[in-house]
């Protein structure tokens, strides 16, 4: 029992005793905790009162900084304004010297006029003296004559205006004479400068692009499996790709230059991609259609503005933008606008004429190559439509329509587009009516074969010796292709003059298209 009490007695003490020992621990952690608290708000003050004297002192150097820049600028007015000042000072003394000195003159003028007045004076006293003594002498000689002064003068004016007479006849012959070779020679002399004065070259495109490579294993990129890449490709541009034995270059053949610069283009993005595929070659393709359609905006604005033409309408700038992939008979056909261009405001300015519309319109007298469509109509008289159709002035569409003698001409400006086509084209070398024949005859080629329904793209390739027809497949089947191949063979034999053979491929093709989302 003792033992057990001393247990519990031990017990009691020792939970007191806990207690007062955790009472005494909490009582330490509130005051350790309040002490924190303290030093942290102390901390904040301390570090908020830092604060505040920094931002003071930015903002009292922002100020300064400001102040010293408003002084640099009312320093720098202060100098202009005193500047202003002794300009206008100079300019006052200029005046005033001008004024002195326009004073002293009207002061010498006044003083020569009194002088001349004195010497009319004298002068008319003199003729008076003269006159009579004049009468004097002429009655004296009518009594030696025995004619009157009035007879005397009627007989000599006779002789005299017979004399005048004949020699102004003869002097008129000479005149005429002189001014039917001096306008000879000045038209001689116009068309001479203008030629003399534009400097260009005569470049002749052809239709075959080089497209450079690195080393020859691209060439296998570039082919496919079983030919799928090149033909892909040459679908998707309708350019022949020649791909040959030739050392690091593929060759692209077509008549269209805006065909082989899409193939060409297209081509080097693939290459440079390294993803050659047909799915990958025709979104190449596609975008590079629409980089070239960009870039024929901008050969037209380039084109406009290095010449100095304003106001024209933006679908006229893309028509020039256009001929930069035409030729007409082997020659470039913008190179031959602005060269005709520069030819109209030289003798324009030499005529003394209207120099920006003589340029308009030999920028636009060809325009009416550049659309496909009405091929019926001469480009002269196409061109002209173009032009009234966009508002242009009605001395540019006289002269655009009548520069080949379609319609007839009304301003002087309409010869002068005549004569600097002429100038333009019969330069040596300038062009090649082979070549032209060459591009009209594929143009039919191509043409022929989009008549047919159901005919979706055609191109004509390998130098106009084959004709790839492409068809919609919903509307034509495998049998009506071969039919359609045949007919269109047929046609060519009995409508078209052509050299060697021509082979027709008809091409179908069907595509399934689905998504998942």
């Amino acid at each position: 029992m003792e033992i057990i009490l001393y247990i519990l007695l031990g017990l009691v003490a020792g939970v007191v005793i806990g207690r007062f020992m955790l009472r005494k621990l909490l009582r330490n952690q509130e005051q350790s905790a309040q002490n924190k608290v303290k030093k942290i708000l102390k901390d904040a003050e301390n570090n908020a009162e830092i604060l505040k004297k920094n931002k003071l002192l930015e903002a009292r150097e922002k100020f300064l900084q400001m102040k010293a820049e408003h002084e640099q600028e009312v320093t720098a007015k202060n100098n202009a304004i005193n500047q202003r000042e002794n300009s206008v000072k100079q300019k006052e003394q200029s005046l005033n010297q001008r004024l002195e000195n326009a004073n002293r003159r009207d002061q010498e003028v006044e003083t020569l006029k009194k002088n001349l007045e004195k010497q009319i004076e004298i002068t008319r006293n003199k003729q008076d003296e003269v006159e009579i003594l004049k009468l004097q002498h002429i009655s004296k000689l009518e009594t030696i004559a025995g004619l009157s002064a009035e007879e005397a003068k009627n007989q000599l004016v006779d002789t005299l205006r017979e004399e005048a007479r004949s020699k102004a006849m003869i002097q008129i012959k000479d005149i005429v004479d002189e001014a039917k070779l001096t306008a000879s020679k000045e038209a001689k002399k116009v068309v001479i400068q203008t030629i003399q004065r534009t400097a260009t070259e005569a470049a002749i495109e052809n239709t075959v692009s080089i497209f450079n490579i690195e080393n020859d294993e691209i060439k296998g990129r570039v082919i496919g499996r079983e030919g799928r890449n090149i033909r892909a490709l040459e679908a998707a541009t309708g350019v022949e790709i020649i791909v040959d034995d030739t050392p690091e270059a593929i060759i692209l053949s077509g008549f269209d230059p805006v065909r082989r610069e899409i193939a060409r283009l297209a081509l080097h993005r693939l290459v440079t991609d390294g993803r050659i595929h047909p799915a990958r070659i025709e979104e190449v393709v596609a975008k590079t259609k629409k980089q070239i359609e960009d870039e024929i905006v901008e050969i037209g604005e380039r084109t406009v503005i290095d010449l100095g033409i304003h106001g024209l309408h933006p679908e006229l700038i893309r028509m020039i933008g256009r001929m930069r992939y035409r030729s007409s008979y082997g020659q470039n056909l913008l190179q031959h606008s602005r060269e005709v261009a520069n030819f109209c405001a030289t003798m324009a300015s030499e005529l003394g004429l209207n120099v920006k519309l003589a340029k308009r319109a030999g920028l636009l007298h060809d325009i009416g190559k550049v659309p496909d469509d009405n091929p019926e109509l001469p480009h002269a008289i196409l061109g002209m439509q173009l032009a009234e159709k966009y508002k242009e002035h009605p001395e540019v569409c006289n002269a655009i329509g009548a520069h080949h003698d379609e319609i007839e001409m009304t301003s002087m400006i309409s010869p002068i587009v005549q004569a600097c086509d002429a100038i333009s084209g019969a330069r040596p070398g300038a062009r090649r009516e082979v070549v032209e024949s060459y591009i009209k005859r594929l143009k039919e080629l191509e043409e022929l074969a989009l008549s047919y329904p159901g005919v979706e793209k055609t191109f004509a390739i390998q130098a106009g010796r084959e004709l790839r027809v492409v068809v919609e497949s919903e509307r034509v089947s495998d049998a009506q292709a071969e039919i359609l191949a045949t007919d269109i063979s047929n046609r060519i034999q009995t409508e078209m003059t052509y050299p060697g053979q021509i082979k027709v491929t008809v091409i179908r093709e069907t595509r399934s298209v689905s998504y998942a989302k």
